[in-house]
């Protein structure tokens, strides 16, 4: 089974307490089966958009990991390619 283990990049902007927020932050992220094999298809840097869910990196481990079930390639959003696991 292929396994794609990455650090995805978030910037956007948030409202908080009424008022702009900048927002940057990295997240380790791991994909599975399919999903590993769409995300190697996104160069570093390109805008996509992943959903999944957060889970512990190990048994022991606190930190949290995005598991990637799909990925949207935001090609100028109108091309974008839609991919969800299935089941």
């Amino acid at each position: 089974m292929p396994v794609v283990e990455c650090v995805i990049g978030h910037r956007s902007e948030q409202l908080e307490a009424g008022r702009p927020r900048r927002v940057e932050c990295e997240i380790p992220a791991v994909a599975l089966g399919e999903p590993a094999r769409w995300i190697q298809e996104a160069a570093p840097g390109m805008p996509i958009r992943l959903t999944g869910f957060l889970a512990a990196r190990g048994k022991n481990g606190k930190q949290p990991r995005l598991h990637v079930t799909t990925i949207e390639f935001e090609e100028g959003k109108a091309n974008g390619k839609v991919h969800e696991e299935e089941g």
